[in-house]
Formats: C-alpha cells, structure tokens, sequence
C-alpha cells in the first residue's frame, strides 16, 4: 500500500498521483504540463507508469493541469473507468475536445517548420477523436455519494469550490484489514467566492495531499477587490482605451460575467461593449449556466432576481475567428475577455498586440501566472514582448488584481487543514517552490503539523508512513 507523486512537485502543472492498494492501481488526476517549452516537453515523455496496469482513475476537476493527459493515457493503453462529478464530465468533454484541437494545430505548425529542415515530423499528442474516444470512460457521482471502486477502495468526492464540479477526493483504503484514509485536496477555492459555495470541511485522515499555490501569500477581501476592479474599469473609461481581461475559460470567465452582472450600473457597465472572444469559455458558461445546483445561495438569488446570471445586455459572444479580428479595428470603448488566462496562446496574443503599445490601453491580470509564461512576464514589468516574432513595446497599465484567484490563500489552506481534528500528516503539492516552503514553515509554527513537500517520483510507504523523496516528514 503506497502513493506516489508524479506531477505538481514543487510546480503547480501536471498533477498525478499514483495509489497502490488492495492489489489495484488508482491514478488521482492525469494532467498536462504547461508553461515554457521545456516544461510542456515533459507531456511527450513516457508516463513513468504503464498506463494499462492502471485500474481506475479519480478526477478532481476539469482544469488542463489536472485532466488534460487522459487522452493519451486512454491513447496509450489504459481501459478503466475514470470516476469524477457530473459537472467536470460535461467541462471535460469541452476542454479535453479544445485541447486536441490546439495539438493538432500545434503540431501542423511545427511540422511545417520540421520538414523544412529535414527533421522526423511529430504526431499530436492525441486527436480529436483520441480526446471524444476518452470521454467514454466517464463514471459520474455527485457530491457526498460514497462509491465502492473496487473490493478495498472506496471514494467519496466533496464540494471543492474551486471551479464547477471540482471535488476533494476522499479516498479509503482496506487491504488485509489495515485501513488508511487519504483526502485529496484537488484545488481548494478562495472563501467567499462568486457562484460557488466554500470548500467543504473533514474531520479525519491518515494523509493529506493538499495544493499550495498561494501558500505564501494572503488575498485582499473581496470588497476590496470589487473596488479595485471597478476603479480600473472607471479609470480606463476617462483614459478612452480598452480593457483586456486574460481569463481562464473555466471559473475566471463566469466569475467576471457575474461581477459585471452585479455590479452593472455602479460601475457603469452599459458604457463598455463587452466581448466575450473565446468558443471555449462561452461552451463553459453554458455548461455553468445548466448547473445552477452547485450554485451557492447569493448567485441563486441572483438568479431569481435577474432572470440570469451571466448575460448581460451589451455582452457579445465572438465565436468566429473574423468577428474576432473586427474587434481589433475596436480603439476605446472595449472590454475583450479571451484565453488563454496566462497568456501562452489563444485570442488574446492576438489582443496583446493590438493594444499593448496604447498607452491608454488596460490589461487586468486576475488570475495565477506560471512562472515563464507571458502574462507572468507582464505582471514582472517587462517592457517589451515576443509576438509571433514582433517586438511589442508595453505601454499600457498592468493591473494585477489579485484577490479574484480561484485558489484559497494561505489563511484559507490553513483553515481548511485546521478542520481535521486527527491533525494528519500533510503533504504539499501544487505549488511553486517559495509558496510551498512558506506554507509548510507556517502550518508548523501556527498547528505543529508533520508536514513535507515531495519531490517528483517521491513515494509514500502507506502501512508505516515512511517516505523517500519528501522534503520535511
């Protein structure tokens, strides 16, 4: 009985955790690597499993970095069920659809470049059909409905507020009547919230596996964080430039749409034409929109009172790639909404070079930038950017507004790890290196928690609790 860490070591892209118990293999997340060149390289390595010795996968939520390797897992040989709430089936089935497409574009484009020199041409990581091929492997539960995988291995998923369907995966294993408890954290969202409700609380565990991502630093409140984005949005208004908004296509997006909602004639949103240019976060809203049950109780209220959560009378959706370029002849009075939300690919590349070199120009950073991609490159100050090849000065503002993140903060990991009573041994995932380190220096002095911070390939004996490349137990 063991657990090993294949992914978000000291990073917070490509988790993948590996439980052996009760003679079964069950894989917690199968995600992608994402950032710079080098770090996405690691997805055309071999998985450092044999994808057909896995008996069962459990996925905590939609996001890429946690679900976007199941189709080459499938691809590669694996055939059993993968087990996750209904909500992340039907964003998977968007996003997993999206991101075949960008590999098979990617590696068109790479190959062109390939062939040029005389280079072996790449395959796609998976295809479009590889990516609707894994899709039939879904078995959905809903939340705090207990289910047996296998003799020995039961899971139960509770509320993660993170993103739509996100769960904590709470795992119980019996093999030869030693029993364990392992709770995944998956990502835990940030109190408080727009639409969704907190991340739900345990009690008991043998082990916990819990992300770090902003385990070094504290969110403004939400109050101030409403005010600071509505100070931009003013700001930008007397400036006469537009507004681009980095964003997630899931959980980042409707969120915005719901501040913007709320918010409408106080911050004067029927001034703005307001674009939402991105086919996938516009799929995605429709997807939150047919789950008002996970909705928390203000956002029904909302709901109720407005007739709508995320529509808004000036918001138009672009779907087409020319209705995305008119926007671009657009010179004051836009605010564009597009992925990718740390700026590596999609529409709003194309955005940023539209408009970085306006000085009047806006761009509102509200969610985690990846150390090496472009938007982190913005938030750090550069003064000029890559673009296809252009140089690109900077001039317009960079807003950080940093209390939007999905992802609970350090008060807010150590509240939720506060709840186990058993105060169980913890380890750190996730997250980058100093958020990791702070995290796990904090949680010792406030709660004298055992807590360490695995390396990748680190392993977990689980009947004894002794560990190999884990920084801290």
């Amino acid at each position: 009985m063991d657990l090993q860490f294949f992914g978000a070591t000291q990073q917070v892209t490509g988790s993948c955790f590996l439980v052996k118990a009760a003679g079964r293999r069950i894989l917690i997340d199968c995600g992608l690597f994402q950032g710079p060149a080098e770090v996405e390289a690691k997805n055309r390595q071999p998985f450092p499993f044999e994808p057909s010795s896995i008996d069962a996968v459990v996925l905590t939520h939609a996001h890429l970095d946690h679900s976007g390797r199941l189709p080459l897992l499938v691809k590669e040989g694996f055939k059993g069920p993968i087990y996750t709430h209904r909500a992340t089936r039907d964003l998977c089935r968007i996003m997993l659809k999206d991101s075949a497409y960008l590999n098979e574009k990617e590696t068109e484009w790479e190959n062109r470049k390939r062939e040029r020199k005389g280079l072996p041409l790449w395959e796609p990581l998976y295809t479009l059909q590889e990516a609707a091929t894994s899709m039939r492997s879904f078995r959905v539960l809903d939340y705090g409905e207990p289910r047996e995988l296998f003799p020995g291995v039961n899971l139960c998923l509770h509320d993660a507020g993170h993103i739509l369907g996100s769960g904590i995966a709470d795992l119980r294993l019996d093999e030869n009547g030693l029993r364990r408890r392992l709770v995944f954290s998956g990502d835990l969202g940030h109190l408080r919230a727009p639409i969704l409700n907190d991340p739900e609380t345990l009690k008991d565990a043998d082990l916990v596996i819990m992300e770090s991502t902003y385990g070094d630093r504290l969110h403004r409140s939400w109050k101030e964080t409403w005010a600071e984005l509505g100070g931009i949005i003013s700001e930008a208004r007397r400036g006469q430039g537009n507004i681009l908004i980095p964003a997630f296509a899931v959980g980042r997006t409707q969120e915005l749409l719901w501040a913007f909602n709320q918010h409408f004639n106080d911050w004067k949103m029927d001034r703005w034409a307001i674009f939402l240019d991105s086919p996938l976060a516009i799929e995605a809203t429709e997807i939150y929109s047919r789950h008002r049950e996970l909705y928390d109780s203000e956002t029904r209220a909302m709901k109720r009172r407005n007739g709508s959560t995320f529509a808004l009378p000036n918001l138009r959706h672009t779907r087409t790639s020319l209705q995305s370029m008119a926007i671009n002849r657009i010179r004051s009075g836009a605010i564009i909404i597009a992925g990718s939300g740390m700026c590596t690919g999609g529409r709003i590349k194309h955005h940023l070079k539209h408009n970085l070199w306006r000085e009047n120009c806006h761009v509102i950073i509200v969610g985690f930038q990846a150390a090496g991609t472009l938007g982190r490159r913005l938030v750090e100050g550069a003064e000029h950017v890559q673009l296809w090849g252009e140089t690109i000065r900077v001039a317009a503002r960079i807003h950080t507004v940093g209390g939007f993140s999905a992802h609970a903060d350090r008060d807010g990991l150590t509240a939720w790890y506060k709840q186990f009573e058993n105060r169980p041994r913890l380890a750190l995932v996730h997250g980058e290196p100093e958020a990791g380190l702070a995290l796990q220096q904090h949680l010792r002095d406030e709660l004298q928690a055992r807590v360490a911070i695995p390396e990748e390939g680190a392993r977990v004996d689980l009947k004894k609790f002794t560990s190999t490349r884990m920084r801290g137990w």
